[in-house]
């Protein structure tokens, strides 16, 4: 098969480039590195199946050549990227997904959108199950990213029944792993980067609020099978194991062997108060389970966090 992967060089997609690598596939890497980076790349220099294109996806994409499968996985995925990055943010969801989805029709090939748990916005159903349509403020601060993927998931489907592409929809959960920026924003980065500083762990309101973290080695895994799959509805992959922020942040120190305090802030807005998937579908029809435990993934995460800031 060969993959056209758009945000290849960020967090998660440069993950996907090496399963479908591992799996025996060519991958075409578009990225025009807004928040992706070459560095996540670099251990596939030289490899002859492997092919990366600098370029904005919200611009006409033209890859030469077949294409069989295109995983559209290019956004800015962080709060912070939110506040930076707006009208990008808005931008990749709809003409990217656009640019993708012609680039795929045009090819003949299969489409994944990497969507998001965050489609479900501040949840009135716990845990959240993919025919939950979701409790989304259009106009707060997380608005840009909600929105862009609820159109894109709406633009995904309308291309499946008008034009019968064959697609797929990924609802990502908090996912966390080696490769994230140290300037993320995300929660992970966040307390790891400070606990391994010696600085105060930030927590944002009274810490009740909820998450569970998904380790990016089960993660791109879940999408993959959902991507050879024959399904078509959307279906979340993540990790059913809750925990709050506060407890998180505790997991934290003890795990990093911190001296670090935890610093109560304001809360931020519209920050959702529950996050768990529901992953029935997944189980069910993908046979995929997460097998990695969130103390043996952050183990794993923590020790390439200090090798980073070690050489920063």
């Amino acid at each position: 098969m060969r993959a056209v992967v758009t945000g290849g060089a960020g967090f998660l997609g440069s993950h996907l480039v090496d399963l479908l690598l591992s799996n025996g596939h060519e991958a075409v890497i578009i990225d025009n590195l807004i928040t992706g980076s070459t560095d996540n790349l670099a251990h596939l220099a030289g490899n002859s199946r492997v092919k990366f294109i600098k370029q904005d996806v919200t611009e006409f994409l033209f890859v030469e050549g077949p294409v069989d499968f295109v995983f559209h996985f290019a956004s800015p995925a962080s709060p912070v990227d939110f506040l930076r990055f707006p009208i990008p943010v808005l931008k990749v969801g709809a003409l990217g997904t656009h640019k993708a989805l012609g680039l795929a029709k045009a090819k003949g090939a299969r489409f994944m959108l990497a969507s998001t748990s965050e489609v479900y916005g501040d949840p009135l159903v716990h845990p959240q199950p993919e025919t939950y349509w979701g409790n989304v403020n259009p106009i707060g601060p997380r608005a840009v990213y909600d929105e862009a993927k609820r159109y894109g998931e709406a633009m995904t489907m309308a291309y499946r029944n008008f034009h019968g592409l064959q697609t797929r929809i990924v609802r990502f959960f908090n996912t966390y792993g080696p490769r994230m920026r140290l300037d993320d924003g995300r929660v992970v980065p966040n307390f790891v980067k400070q606990a391994l500083l010696g600085e105060p762990l930030t927590v944002y309101g009274d810490g009740s609020q909820t998450r569970s973290f998904g380790f990016y080695k089960d993660i791109v895994d879940g999408a993959y099978r959902l991507a050879m799959s024959d399904y078509a509805e959307p279906v979340n992959i993540g990790n059913t194991d809750e925990l709050t922020i506060l407890d998180f942040a505790k997991l934290i120190i003890e795990l990093t062997g911190s001296s670090s305090t935890i610093e109560i802030l304001p809360p931020l807005g519209d920050d959702p108060k529950q996050r768990k998937p529901d992953l029935t579908r997944a189980n069910t029809i993908l046979e995929w389970h997460p097998t990695t435990g969130l103390r043996e993934g952050l183990a794993i995460t923590i020790e390439h966090f200090r090798a980073r800031l070690a050489t920063s």
